[in-house]
């Protein structure tokens, strides 16, 4: 074995161009291939860093729609009291920003989770220092004055300091004791979320600035549980919706047609876990077929070495070396490229997975996946490595074994054997090419589909506009405070030099976070679940929102100041939602309808529809409050100018500041807010294009090395074609021909295959079809530009030849 590591070395030196190119290939695939596996095993197949992660899961909540993660707390308290099928749930909610005050200094943004007492001991973790959170704690609403740190906030807000136990914070102006810190590895139970602390859920109302603990149409908040040991999943969901079948007939306005489902928790159960599965399971699927077409590239330039070297084996065959050694030579040097390409491959990843462990795509939340390598990821690297070096290793094996070493020797080293036949390494470059088409179209879709995202009407036009988004609450603000500050602020602001619109929402469309609420016909008389229309997207606005918005106004008014409230409640609602539930767009204005407990509002007008969650969504309706009669605590100032962005924010921080210095702004253009709804497509169309790009670099290294090996075994021929009056035109199609005819057949094969594997797409990538020019001219345009840049330099080499030379040397 040493003997033919030291022969392989020596041959391998004299060939460093083959040997480069042999590892780099194949690093750039177990680079890839890593790199997604990673990613997949951090979202999909590693645990939740908590103790028996195999019997945890999420409840999902279903009246006649999809599953939904949100349950109210009323209904958790009961499932928590009655189940009989695991050992206890527990129940957590994100929620937004809120200040915390040290004392030294002016209060810092940071984002919590707010659990149930029974948390922390349910799920089995243990403190880093201090306790946890416990049962015990809860005394009824604002009962728990208590607060977790994470280890990452301990660590860089408090320097690590252990007298940091015990000390008193200040939470939204209400005094909170730290009692422990978490240890490192835990941050929480959502993969995609590590939060600066974990307070109490009872203390929602006083820290969040509302109080939904009470409402048993609420639902806000996530419930989980471990299974008790014996129990299937599917007992455990039928014991879950007999007690469904109970509320539905003691809180029939409520939970009527209440059913439960079960998920896995770490993202949003169903609600990102299954698009984030489908899309992984296909990037992993495409990084595959980039590995398959790394093996096939160097299965080509084996092969092509092979016979390279078929005289000097048949030499070696003839003074009696046995086929058994050659061939286990042959291996040795493909496990010896494929290994040295592995750890390549491997470091490149591992560099690029540092990088994405600690990168926050959102500025300003803690939304954060590590995805650091772990023994999965080297152990897949290492078979993977290994498997490709059997598998283009496997090669030239047919050759060896099949040749004939004194027919080899006379035939010299002209003998080629019949370049015309159809052979494997055609089959194999075949593959190659229709692995690119793949590539190609898919990142093709996603592209376009990011583009036509960008480009798309979303109901309103954020071009032009800056946000100002602070929390009243955070301030102090209570009650009737509340609309009088934003009504301040937005007086300030329109009072700006520049400014040609302000107005005020509660939240932003395709933000983070959401508010829907039930809505009945105006007939509707028993407000159970089942007897609904459907739901609705719900905002708080002001009346120079839709102005200021660009969101288009169709039919009826907006808002007025009169609309406060003492007066008439009154929604201006979305084309969707006035085709839904009042018929058409004509019929809506004057008309009315029904929220959950029969409050009857009054529809005065009607605007565009939007995207209001995601860029995929389909229209949904969609209706608007006065922010008089709705207030929150939520403000977000919508400004649009005529000035530049900077200056915009300077005079918006200057001016808002003397009505409260102690208020916390961030400021931002909209463009920028929506870094969050894009991320997604953003994530899908690079990672994509990566390996799209991949993919046509293995397509131009397979051509170009067919070409070129073509056209080095057919010089004499070409030149005695160019002796016998052969143009350029002939030469050409002689020595390129074969290759341009399977860059055709591979290119419509990967194509199609192409644009029925892109459909995954359509749930991540707003508008991405295949079915479009655009996508298919740019798919044939890209492999005319690989098979073109592969087969230059072959081309001049092919006609540059000299027919004299050649038969002289002959």
């Amino acid at each position: 074995m040493n003997s033919d590591l030291r022969l392989v070395l020596r041959q391998l030196r004299k060939a460093p161009g083959f040997t480069m190119t042999a590892v780099l290939t194949l690093a750039l695939a177990i680079g890839a291939i890593a790199i997604v596996f990673s990613v997949l095993n951090a979202l999909v197949l590693r645990p939740l860093r908590v103790p028996h992660p195999e019997s945890l899961f999420m409840l999902q909540r279903a009246v006649g729609g999809e599953p939904a993660p949100s349950q109210s707390y009323p209904d958790y308290l009961d499932l928590r009291s009655q189940n009989r099928s695991f050992e206890s749930l527990v129940s957590y909610d994100i929620v937004g920003g809120v200040g915390l005050n040290t004392g030294s200094g002016s209060p810092s943004v940071v984002w919590p989770y707010m659990v149930s007492g029974n948390y922390f001991d349910s799920l089995g973790i243990q403190p880093y220092l201090g306790r946890f959170l416990h049962a015990s704690d809860e005394h009824g609403k604002n009962s728990a004055p208590f607060i977790v740190l994470s280890y990452a906030y301990w660590h860089s807000h408090f320097n690590s300091d252990p007298g940091a136990v015990g000390r008193t914070v200040q939470i939204n102006k209400h005094p909170y004791t730290i009692v422990g810190v978490a240890t490192p590895d835990f941050r929480g139970t959502e993969l995609f979320f590590a939060p600066d602390l974990w307070a109490p859920l009872v203390d929602l109302p006083q820290m969040g600035g509302w109080d939904p603990l009470d409402g048993r149409g609420d639902h806000f908040t996530w419930v989980m549980g471990h299974v008790k040991p014996g129990v299937t999943p599917g007992a455990a969901a039928s014991n879950l919706n007999a007690i469904a079948a109970s509320l539905a007939k003691s809180y029939p306005r409520e939970d009527d047609g209440l059913t439960f489902t079960l998920a896995r928790p770490g993202l949003v159960g169903d609600t990102l876990g299954r698009p984030a599965r489908a899309f992984m399971a296909g990037l992993m699927l495409l990084a595959a077929l980039i590995l398959l077409a790394a093996c096939a590239n160097l299965g080509s330039l084996f092969a092509a070495r092979a016979a390279d070297r078929s005289r000097e084996i048949a030499l070696r065959m003839a003074l009696g070396a046995r086929r058994r050694l050659i061939l286990r030579q042959l291996f040795t040097e493909a496990l010896l490229v494929s290994l040295a390409g592995g750890v390549c491959g491997i470091a490149g990843a591992v560099a690029i997975l540092r990088v994405l462990s600690t990168w926050r795509p959102i500025p300003g939340i803690p939304i954060n996946v590590p995805v650091n390598p772990d023994a999965k990821t080297y152990a897949v690297a290492l078979l993977l490595a290994l498997f490709s070096g059997l598998l283009f290793g496997s090669v030239p094996v047919r050759q060896v074994l099949r040749s004939d070493p004194w027919q080899t020797i006379r035939a010299g080293s002209s003998g080629v054997g019949n370049l015309r036949r159809f052979s494997l390494r055609d089959v194999l470059l075949g593959l190659q090419i229709a692995i690119c088409a793949v590539l190609v179209t898919a990142s093709l879709v996603a592209v376009r589909g990011l583009a036509r995202s960008l480009q798309n009407n979303y109901g309103f036009t954020p071009q032009g506009v800056m946000l100002v988004n602070t929390d009243l609450h955070m301030a102090g603000y209570e009650g009737d405070q509340r609309p009088q500050m934003q009504r301040l602020m937005l007086d300030a602001v329109a009072a700006i030099p520049g400014v040609t619109g302000v107005g005020y929402a509660d939240r932003l469309p395709l933000g983070i976070g959401g508010n829907d609420s039930t809505v009945f016909a105006d007939s509707t008389t028993d407000y159970r679940p089942t007897n609904s229309v459907g739901d609705a997207q719900q905002f708080n606005v002001s009346p120079n929102y839709f102005r200021t918005a660009g969101t288009a106004l169709l039919a009826g008014r907006t808002f007025t100041l009169h609309d406060e409230s003492k007066a008439p409640l009154v929604a201006v609602v979305n084309r969707t939602f006035a085709r839904k539930v009042l018929g058409s767009v004509d019929k809506a204005v004057g008309g009315h309808f029904k929220v959950w407990g029969g409050t009857r509002v009054e529809v005065v007008g009607v605007v565009e529809d939007g995207k209001y969650e995601t860029l995929t969504e389909d229209p949904k309706p969609a209706m608007f409050y006065s922010f008089l009669q709705q207030p929150s605590n939520n403000t977000w100032i919508i400004v649009r100018s005529e000035r530049d962005a900077q200056e915009t924010a300077a005079a918006l921080q200057q001016s808002l500041r003397r009505l409260d210095p102690a208020l916390p702004l961030q400021i931002e253009t909209w463009n920028s807010e929506l870094d969050s709804a894009l991320f997604a497509a953003r994530v899908a169309t690079v990672a994509l294009g990566v390996l799209g790009l991949l993919g046509a670099m293995l397509a131009i290294t397979g051509i170009f090395g067919m070409a070129s090996y073509t056209v080095s075994k057919r010089l004499r021929e070409l030149g005695i074609r160019v002796a016998l009056g052969a143009n350029q035109r002939n030469v050409l199609g002689a020595a390129l021909g074969r290759a341009f005819r399977l860059l055709a057949i591979g290119s419509v094969a990967g194509m199609i295959l192409g644009i029925l594997a892109t459909r995954v797409l359509s749930n991540i990538v707003y508008q991405a079809t295949p079915k479009d020019p655009i996508v298919l001219g740019g798919v044939i345009l890209t492999m005319l530009a690989v098979g073109l840049a592969a087969a230059w330099i072959p081309a001049r080499h092919a006609l540059a030849v000299d027919p004299m030379i050649l038969l002289r040397d002959e």
